[in-house]
């Protein structure tokens, strides 16, 4: 299962049928839906919404377990460090102050802080299932059609979708280097100590870098070789047209977006929510 880490597999479901052009839109529109506004109200809904799309995309926990243990580390941080570095950030914002207990003269926990510092962690962890929806569900072949399709040169096109196929290429790669070191007694358990296994982890990285620049070269060469980038235009094999499922998904995108600024600027008239005036 390790090699299905954010690695695309095909699938037959509603999300997986959408063009990669359709899913960047609505990636574009709800992620702006939640980074412009500092509802909860509006962030609680964008992720709820997420995480049901998630649900409907069928995506197996293994390909995203290390990136929620990641998310999860981040949070974590971000909350604890918001809070050391700016205690009171939340009464200036809200211009109140209910304190609920007292650390020392510095460090009080206010009603109005802990929303500040919940909204901001909800506005990243709503952002975290639209990404790997997008991520995981696109096939980069598809996705490079069609955003050469509106516009964008077909080498740019083609490069981006070279960049999300590297990922699990890459994880792939580090897995197989790990097993060949493991197997030349390369210790990465939880025995030995930790700098011994960073200093170990190091070593895999080395023929991880060289075996990454010998794979560009290939695929350069190999590029070379069939004149990519000889002529104007190009055809694509992946191509898809956008269908009805296609205009639903960026219309209800496009609604959640217009019901976020219309909430930020005619009813909070701020970024903010203030429940306490």
């Amino acid at each position: 299962m390790k090699n299905k880490l954010f690695d695309y597999i095909e699938r037959d479901n509603v999300i997986y049928n959408l063009s990669g052009l359709t899913k960047l839109i609505c990636f574009i529109f709800l992620t702006f839906s939640v980074m412009f506004s500092y509802d909860i109200r509006v962030i609680l809904g964008v992720m709820i919404f997420s995480i049901v799309i998630f649900k409907a995309s069928e995506l197996q926990f293994s390909q995203i377990r290390l990136m929620v243990f990641y998310v999860i580390l981040f949070l974590s941080m971000n909350f604890l460090l918001t809070y050391l570095f700016s205690p009171q950030y939340g009464v200036e914002i809200y211009g109140t102050a209910h304190e609920l207990f007292r650390i020392n003269s510095r460090y009080t926990v206010t009603q109005e802080q802990l929303l500040y510092q919940v909204t901001k962690i909800l506005k990243y962890a709503s952002v975290v299932p639209l990404g790997m929806i997008f991520l995981l569900t696109t096939n980069p072949s598809e996705f490079a059609a069609s955003i050469n399709r509106i516009g964008l040169s077909y080498k740019g096109a083609y490069a981006f979708s070279l960049t999300l196929r590297y990922f699990p290429d890459m994880i792939r790669n580090y897995h197989d280097i790990a097993l060949a070191q493991q197997s030349r007694g390369l210790d990465l358990s939880k025995k030995e100590k930790i700098t011994v296994r960073v200093k170990n982890i190091m070593n895999i990285c080395v023929p991880l870098i060289f075996s990454t620049l010998d794979r560009i070269e290939l695929i350069s060469n190999a590029m070379d070789l069939r004149g990519f980038g000889k002529k104007k235009k190009r055809t694509w094999y992946a191509a898809k047209s956008l269908g009805k499922p296609d205009a639903a998904a960026m219309v209800i995108s496009g609604l959640i977006f217009a019901v976020s600024l219309g909430v930020t600027f005619f009813v909070n008239h701020s970024r903010f929510w203030n429940p306490f005036i």
